[in-house]
């Protein structure tokens, strides 16, 4: 099955960068593009895709903004592009949907397994870069709230959301923990379907806010 991948940035150059990557790959193909979030939205209903890769900050309609009307309007995983400077932007795009987020100086490769690892219906969250920018973004959230299901959890749910946080991935939460993969699956589909988060990325910022998480451990 060929992934199907959007590219919505107001710089050509990245845009052609992006869609060189992504050609390159047998089961991947860049089926649309566009240069602000108005043209997005757009161009995604006329030619739908699996994945799209979204910048944050774009003339007119911005990536949140668009991210939000993508992904309330289609079965499309938005995958946030940004950088250091733009740590105030993220937390609201994933709120507003997105799958996850990657610097755009990540390494193609990167890229591309994060592709798939959104398109099999999971977030993008372990990369090294991805768990430093979390626990700096975490310093400008909200003070610690109640509720959000955390008193839901059983103490092998939230000790798998805090492995969650720290990036790790079902077969590193599977060696940490000594339980089968299977297991693993089935606790972090209960701690979503708890915490109401619609992937993983959204459950690691509701630990994050809610305080069971904080920056530097």
């Amino acid at each position: 099955m060929t992934i199907r991948v959007a590219i919505v940035d107001d710089q050509q150059l990245i845009r052609a960068g992006f869609r060189m990557v992504v050609d390159s790959q047998e089961d991947m193909q860049v089926v649309t593009e566009a240069g602000d979030g108005a043209d997005a939205v757009v161009a995604l209903a006329i030619e739908p895709a699996d994945v799209v890769l979204m910048d944050v900050r774009m003339p007119g309609q911005d990536g949140i903004a668009t991210c939000a009307q993508v992904t309330s309007a289609s079965d499309a995983r938005v995958i946030i592009l940004t950088t250091f400077d733009l740590d105030e932007y993220v937390i609201a795009a994933i709120k507003a949907g997105a799958s996850g987020f990657l610097l755009k100086d990540t390494p193609p490769e990167e890229l591309l397994a994060a592709i798939r690892t959104v398109h099999a219906g999971d977030a993008v969250i372990a990369p090294s870069s991805t768990r430093r920018l979390l626990t700096r973004l975490a310093g400008s959230l909200p003070d610690p709230t109640d509720g959000q299901g955390l008193e839901d959890l059983t103490d092998r749910e939230r000790e798998v959301l805090l492995l969650m946080a720290r990036g790790l991935s079902n077969q590193e939460i599977c060696k940490e923990l000594f339980l089968a993969e299977p297991t693993v699956k089935s606790h972090v589909g209960k701690v979503l379907a708890k915490l109401g988060a619609r992937d993983r990325v959204q459950a690691v910022v509701i630990a994050y806010e809610t305080g069971l998480v904080r920056p530097q451990g």
